[in-house]
């Protein structure tokens, strides 16, 4: 996991260099849940960020606060809009603009995220985007969720499950036993050796895709890339399975990069094949 999260920064940070004051405009998309909306803001940021506000009945439950001033500012006008006060805000996966309103963390995640993995990544992002980048949520007082606990806010539940064992040591968490919010979104293209960087990442990120379709939930998304559907979900199952069939029919990463193109001719994001390839026949 450690590589993986340092990988993950330094890509990122080579983004840096061409990231300017501004980025594209953010889009917000409504889904109706059961006892709830939720509203996702895909940022289209650098990184492809996702945040995320569940509005209850009377109040509001913020998730994944943005990362750059520019989307922060146009999140927070969209939460302003909707008239209702923040009851909490959940920080699941990535750090982001702080509200005045109590902070919550999946177990675990508080010392991590002021560890050298994650808090030199973090230093790093400042370093690279600059006075681009938020002002930081304080998460000094944020209480931690235990895993398999559900708590109830702005009269919604929220499930807190592991994550990918592969991953931050943070939480899938099941939205109003509708929603399943991940830490990357399912989607019909080559995954991301920033996703996947290992084989033994390949097994837990299946693992992963089961908890996902056996949740009961019809609503999928992450903290980055928005929103996926089932059958998304059911892709990434089958495509990491087909992945590790073919590391036991292949002898290098270049007859492997090779196979999956045949496996998924035509599949978007193929770029993705050669760094993947690279990092599962180096680990």
């Amino acid at each position: 996991m450690t590589k993986k999260i340092l990988t993950l920064a330094s890509a990122t940070l080579l983004s840096a260099t061409a990231f300017a004051q501004t980025t594209t405009q953010g889009t917000f998309e409504k889904i109706q849940l059961k006892n709830a909306v939720l509203h996702v803001y895909n940022s289209n940021d650098v990184m492809a960020d996702a945040s995320f506000i569940v509005e209850g009945k009377d109040s509001l439950v913020i998730m994944e606060t943005p990362l750059f001033k520019i989307n922060e500012a146009e999140f927070n006008k969209y939460v302003k809009d909707l008239k209702k006060p923040v009851a909490a805000q959940v920080t699941d996966y990535h750090e982001g603009s702080g509200h005045n309103a109590p902070i919550l963390l999946a177990e675990g995640m508080g010392s991590f995220m002021k560890g050298e993995i994650y808090g030199g990544m973090m230093n790093g992002f400042k370093q690279g985007f600059g006075d681009t980048m938020v002002e930081l949520a304080d998460t000094q007082k944020a209480t931690e969720i235990p895993f398999g606990k559900t708590v109830t806010l702005a009269g919604v539940t929220f499930k807190f499950n592991h994550g990918a064992s592969s991953d931050f040591p943070a939480a899938s968490i099941i939205i109003d036993n509708m929603a399943y919010l991940t830490h990357w979104v399912p989607s019909k293209t080559h995954i991301s050796n920033l996703q996947v960087g290992n084989r033994a990442a390949i097994d837990a990120e299946i693992a992963e895709t089961k908890a996902e379709l056996n949740s009961g939930c019809t609503v999928f998304v992450g903290g980055h890339g928005g929103k996926g559907t089932r059958q998304t979900v059911e892709f990434k199952k089958a495509y990491l399975t087909k992945a590790k069939q073919l590391l036991g029919k292949s002898k290098s990463a270049q007859e492997w990069e090779s196979a999956m193109k045949k496996a998924y001719p035509n599949l978007p994001l193929e770029n993705n094949l050669k760094a993947l390839s690279e990092a599962l026949y180096k680990n």
